[in-house]
Formats: C-alpha cells, structure tokens, sequence
C-alpha cells in the first residue's frame, strides 16, 4: 500500500514491491461486453471543472512515496508502461532496440544493487501497423504483447472502412491489442449514436484482440465531453479508454485524469464491468507516473493498479525512472546517457 510521510517505510525495496503487489487482491470480473447506448446517463454526466482541479491539486499533499516505497512503486510503473515508438522514420532496427529494451528495461547492476530479483518487464510495446510484425518477432518467448495503434491514427478521420482495414491488418500482422482513435467531431456535434456505432464496430473488428479507445482530450473542449465520450466508448464495449494519441497540443492531464476514472467507476457501478485506463502523451518524468498510480489508487483502489487496467503510454519515461533507481542505490543521479532509449 501508499505510505504517507508520516510512515517509516522499511528499508527493503523488494519487501516493499511485495508488500505493494495488488495483482492477487481483486479477481479480474472478465471482459467489458458493453451495453446498448443510453443516452438518459450520457445526458446526465456532468463535470465540476473548478471541483475537479481542486481535487487533483490535493492528490500531492495527501500520499506521498519515500525511500523505499518510492523505488518499489517506481519498479511497478514501469510493469505499467506501454513502451511506445510513434514517429515518422520508425525502422525495423529501432523498434527491435525497443523491444530489447522492453525485454530488459533496467540495467542489471542496478537491480542488484537494489536487491531485485524478480522478472521485470514493461506492459506492451506500442507501434504503427507496419512495424507489428518486426516488434513480434523481436518479443518471441516474452509474453509482451504487441498493440498497435489504428483507425487513421492520430486524426480518426479516414474513411470508416479504412479504419476497420487498418485495424484487421495490424491484428492479422499479429497485434494482440488495439489503439484506436475516435472521430472526435462526433463528441463536438453531440452524435453520440454514431460514436457508439463506430466504437461497437471497432470492437467487433478486433476480435480477442484488447480494444483500446483513444478519446483525444485536448480536442474535445470540456471534461464533460470528456466524461460522455468516455461513457460512450465504455459502453460501446471499449476494453480501455485512453487519454490522448500524444499528437494533440494538449495531452494526458490530470483534471482529464480525473474524469475519466470517474466515469469507470460509474460504469462499473452499473453494470458490472471493470474497464481499464490508459493516460498517454507527456509523462516523461518518474514523478508524472507516481502522480497518476496515486490518482488511481485514490480514487479506484489497489485492484487498478495493474497492467490489465491501467497503463501508462510512454517512451522517455523509462530513461526518468531508470535514474531515479540508479539513485536510490548510489545516492547519484547518472547521466541520462547511462540509460539510453532507442
């Protein structure tokens, strides 16, 4: 569990990662089926935007993780991390590195020297369509799955039978999870019936492939469009809602953070369903991550904190918390050279 400062953490981080695991307190309630769309709820989602900010400034000064704890809830994110590569002149070669460090994502000496004996491997790697095959073949024997982001990624506005395409070839190119990403003048014109649509088809498109819904917050306007496109998503049988493609000029934020796992605990409280949650865009730094483990403890509880409900969409946050370990062992910071991503 979280620490406050008040408590004297021990000074073993693996007895700390122990004592922090939640992967065995709540058993998985299976996978979202959806619902039919009802738009009474949609209508009644509301967002206090002033209340909401208030709540998120609070989250620092109310838990806090220190010395050991702080390294074993850093050694979590990164079980936690979608480790992602998204640019334009992305190569076999690089996602291979990529993968090899998905594989092996802190150095060995510093794991020893924090007394860390256990596997250590992040949640998924993340790329285009195209390179699904190279970062498969790279992750054979792993058990990381590949995701694979779709549906005219970043923008959402190809055709739909594009879309659907794209996200059918990333599968057959062998993508065990899918990023897609909405329309997002669906939510600004309020046509909730064909978001729900294109979702619903999406998911269908997907098969056992894990459905994962980019909502683009930055262009959605408000937290409470924020709020009824992530109900819409959830409803339409979305596996996880997603914050942001990491392409808009606004990204993964908190006071966003805060609707969106609002609005799955709702759904869960009508209808039985755990789905989960994935912030992307702009966590760069160790302390970002910590922040939003601690959002989601907060106000979901310890069953969120795991990699089948929450991730955290991210490349250069592993060389951040890489540092940060290599602190709590030598009483340093390194270089940033020392922990090189591809």
């Amino acid at each position: 569990m979280l620490r406050s400062k008040r408590c004297g953490p021990p000074a073993d981080p693996l007895q700390c990662w122990r004592m922090s695991s939640p992967f065995t307190q709540t058993p998985n309630l299976g996978r979202n089926q959806g619902c039919s769309l009802d738009l009474d709820w949609v209508s009644q989602v509301r967002a206090n935007t002033s209340a909401i900010e208030r709540r998120v400034a609070t989250l620092p000064g109310r838990r806090t993780v220190k010395k050991a704890w702080q390294t074993a809830w850093l050694l979590r994110a990164i079980g936690l991390i979608d480790l992602t590569t998204l640019s334009g002149d992305d190569s076999a070669s690089n996602v291979r590195r990529l993968c090899w460090k998905a594989r092996s994502p802190v150095r060995g000496d510093v794991l020893r020297g924090l007394g860390f004996d256990r596997e250590l491997k992040v949640a998924a790697v993340c790329v285009y369509p195209a390179r699904v095959r190279d970062a498969v073949d790279a992750l054979e024997g792993s058990k990381i799955p590949v995701a694979a982001v779709a549906a005219g990624f970043p923008h959402g506005l190809s055709s739909f039978a594009a879309r659907v395409d794209e996200i059918r070839a990333a599968i057959d190119f062998g993508a065990e999870e899918i990023d897609i990403v909405i329309d997002r003048s669906l939510v600004l014109r309020g046509e909730w019936e064909r978001l729900f649509d294109e979702v619903a088809a999406f998911r269908e498109a997907c098969g056992q492939a894990h459905l994962k819904t980019i909502l683009g917050t930055g262009d959605l306007g408000t937290l409470r469009n924020v709020g009824k496109a992530s109900l819409v998503c959830m409803m339409a049988g979305a596996d996880f809602i997603k914050t942001s493609t990491g392409k808009e000029t606004v990204n993964a934020t908190l006071p966003v953070g805060l609707t969106m796992v609002r609005a799955l605990r709702d759904y869960q409280e009508r209808t039985g369903y755990q789905v989960g949650f994935k912030p992307a865009g702009g966590i760069r730094a160790a302390k970002s991550a910590l922040d939003w483990m601690i959002l989601m403890k907060e106000e979901l509880g310890d069953a969120w904190l795991r990699p089948d409900l929450f991730r955290i969409g991210a490349s250069s946050l592993l060389s951040d918390i890489e540092r940060q370990l290599e602190m709590a062992w030598t009483g340093r910071y390194s270089a940033y050279h020392r922990h090189p991503m591809p």
